[in-house]
């Protein structure tokens, strides 16, 4: 059966009409309206607990130099007394290193240490996503205290 050339051109003519793409679009944005803001604040969420997990970790390292040393890293040796064995201060005889690295927070800052610290004996914090004291919100601080 041969094929003629009016089947060939009415399959090539078929395709979506102006309305029905108008239709698909407007359920995609309403589907994206409505998933975007909730995968927003998922993000926010795991960044604040994986900057409590971190704060966690170092305050434990920071627990075993003080096992060892007898007492805490000063202000001035900061958190990279974990990592590396400090000349600056007071000695620690019994140094091991207690991390690989210092980590970042999740929004890409150095975590701050306190000693003496504000809410504790000694405080490690984040300052939140805006990199700044205070804040609410996603920019709230992050400490050992909570």
């Amino acid at each position: 059966m041969p094929i003629s050339y009016r089947s060939i051109s009415r399959t090539l003519q078929r395709g979506f009409t102006l309305i029905e793409l108008m239709v698909v679009l407007v359920i995609i944005g309403v589907l994206a309206a409505l998933i975007v803001p909730n995968v927003i604040e998922r993000a926010d969420d795991a960044r604040v607990t994986a900057a409590k997990t971190d704060i966690n970790n170092l305050m434990q390292a920071l627990k075993l130099y003080r096992l060892d040393n007898q007492r805490y890293p000063t202000g001035e040796q900061g958190l990279q007394a974990l990592v590396a064995r400090p000349t600056a201060g007071p000695a620690a005889p019994n140094w091991k290193p207690y991390i690989d690295k210092l980590p970042n927070d999740p929004w890409g800052h150095p975590y701050q240490y306190m000693n003496p610290g504000i809410k504790g004996e000694v405080d490690v914090l984040s300052l939140g996503a805006d990199g700044q004291p205070g804040g609410e919100g996603k920019n709230a601080d992050i400490g050992s205290w909570q």
